[in-house]
């Protein structure tokens, strides 16, 4: 039956939808992504789930064209006065990066050898570019026996990242509701774009708009090819113009009524990464695995926490912008929405909480997982 791509499909939505409704009970202590992630692995590893399901269910082949036009809605919540508040995220975000490459390649290599440590230092800095340097890396040296590191560093980073980022975004969360009313006017996101109409009436068109926005992904990607600049920069790059000069609204894929269906698709996309994991290939490399881990999120914290104190944020706000090197996209911005949902019941609260929340999690995302991971990855195994 499970041969059947609607019965599949379905099967892998209903993980999506169960991790759904666990985060809403739990009000967000346990992210649906972490739920669903975790419930494919299991399932595949008792034989419930066939190994080719991700095959078999046509959604996720969807799902990964879906990336650029999803980066390109993504930088359609950033006006340039936004933009320019963020660079306390950036400075965040890499003092987070800069403490777990210090820790890894140091004490990693003392207990392992540089090798090990190479092998995961660029998927704990959050990217799927940066799992495939390695790997390709690894290959043409012929240390095959290391590529399970980065696969499950990159596979279980994310679990340990996600609720702990909710954790620490929950608590922000309540102060934040609590100081409502003295920080209102230093909200990050303006409140008039609804009142800001796009630069062509045919751009109000739901098909015009879509395919305006599947454009500009297209040529992000050609770009990308072209200049050997990861193709995602360009999205947002385009996207954040779009939304600046008028061309498309405001979060262009929600006004397009298009936005729900493309991150489940998405979502299928990112827990097909559990695939091909093996309790056996777990079991052997388990040692080296979570001391990446540990020390890669401990140099996380320490360095989101110190840097947030210098730049005068609070720390609860400032190591969830560091943590998303652990996360990425789409789960900080899910995490957003569903700290937000948990906080408070009152959807004017929740959307200035979700506003005050998303952009330095997705500013910080970006420069981790999107162009950071890449650079260092590319760097450290170039020393190998």
């Amino acid at each position: 039956m499970l041969q059947e791509p609607i019965v599949a499909t379905v099967m892998l939505f209903a993980l999506i939808a169960a991790g759904e409704l666990i985060s809403i009970y739990t009000r967000a202590r346990i992210p649906m992504l972490m739920t669903a992630m975790l419930g494919f692995l299991i399932l595949t590893w008792v034989g419930i789930f066939p190994e080719n399901i991700l095959e078999l269910s046509t959604l996720p082949a969807l799902g990964s064209i879906l990336i650029g036009p999803l980066i390109v809605h993504m930088g359609t919540l950033m006006r340039f006065n936004t933009l320019k508040k963020q660079w306390k995220a950036v400075v965040i975000s890499l003092s987070g990066l800069a403490g777990a490459l210090v820790l890894i390649l140091v004490l990693v290599t003392l207990i392992f050898d540089f090798e090990t440590a190479a092998s995961g230092i660029g998927p704990i800095s959050g990217g799927v570019v940066a799992l495939l340097i390695t790997n390709e890396r690894l290959n043409e040296l012929g240390l095959t026996s290391l590529i399970v590191v980065p696969v499950l560093v990159q596979s279980f980073q994310g679990v340990i990242g996600m609720p702990l980022a909710t954790v620490l975004m929950k608590r922000y969360g309540r102060i934040f509701m609590a100081e409502k009313p003295s920080v209102e006017h230093d909200m990050p996101f303006e409140t008039d774009d609804n009142q800001r109409p796009e630069r062509f009436s045919i751009m109000k068109n739901n098909t015009i708009k879509l395919f305006a926005i599947f454009l500009l992904a297209m040529a992000g990607v050609m770009l990308g090819e072209w200049t050997g600049i990861h193709y995602t920069l360009f999205c947002l790059i385009f996207g954040i113009l779009a939304l600046n000069f008028n061309l498309l609204p405001k979060s262009a894929l929600e006004s397009a009524n298009s936005f729900s269906f493309m991150m489940v698709a998405l979502i299928f996309v990112i827990i097909g990464t559990m695939g091909g994991i093996t309790p056996q290939e777990v079991l052997a490399n388990i040692p080296a695995v979570l001391m990446i881990l540990a020390l890669g999120i401990l140099g996380i914290g320490t360095g989101g926490y110190i840097a947030s104190k210098m730049v005068g944020w609070h720390p609860l706000k400032g190591m969830p912008v560091a943590l998303t090197a652990l996360i990425g996209f789409p789960g900080d911005y899910l995490i957003c929405e569903e700290v937000a949902r948990s906080e408070t019941n009152n959807p004017n609260d929740q959307d200035k909480l979700f506003q005050e929340l998303v952009t330095p999690m997705l500013i910080g995302g970006f420069c981790t997982v999107t162009v950071a991971s890449v650079f260092i990855a590319t760097i450290i195994m170039g020393m190998l």
